[in-house]
């Protein structure tokens, strides 16, 4: 029976192209978590310096709009809740990809463990004295 008919070298190589694809996928996810949290977290800076440190901290009530005009207030504070919505969403995606990447380097492991055990790979070669 040759190589290429084993059940488990094929099943190798299936779980080999589905584990790149997940590692394809998470690093994806990490750059959009990445941009997504310093997008959320500089709104939600902003907003803040506006609603409170401006306002209530440095006593700065008009500039060329007025701070404490309701309307405005309930503006940024609608943006300042879909901003930290944002920042939330950003930093589960994060902790999601990094999970992601701790069992894909758990499952490399274990996929190493099989493939010497079926003599495949570059760990099974013999080593010189």
């Amino acid at each position: 029976m040759g190589e290429d008919a084993d059940p488990a070298v094929s099943i190798i190589e299936a779980q080999e192209e589905f584990i790149q694809h997940m590692e394809k996928g998470g690093r994806k996810i990490t750059v959009l978590a990445v941009i997504a949290t310093l997008a959320g977290g500089y709104f939600a800076v902003s907003y803040f310096v506006q609603l409170v440190i401006l306002p209530y901290v440095l006593g700065v009530t008009t500039q060329t709009v007025d701070l404490l005009d309701p309307g405005l207030m309930v503006a940024g504070a609608v943006s300042l809740a879909v901003s930290l919505l944002w920042l939330y969403a950003g930093l589960r995606d994060l902790t999601f990809g990094r999970r992601m990447a701790k069992q894909i380097k758990a499952i490399r492991v274990l996929q190493s463990a099989a493939a010497k055990k079926y003599g495949l790979g570059p760990d099974t070669a013999e080593k010189g004295p």
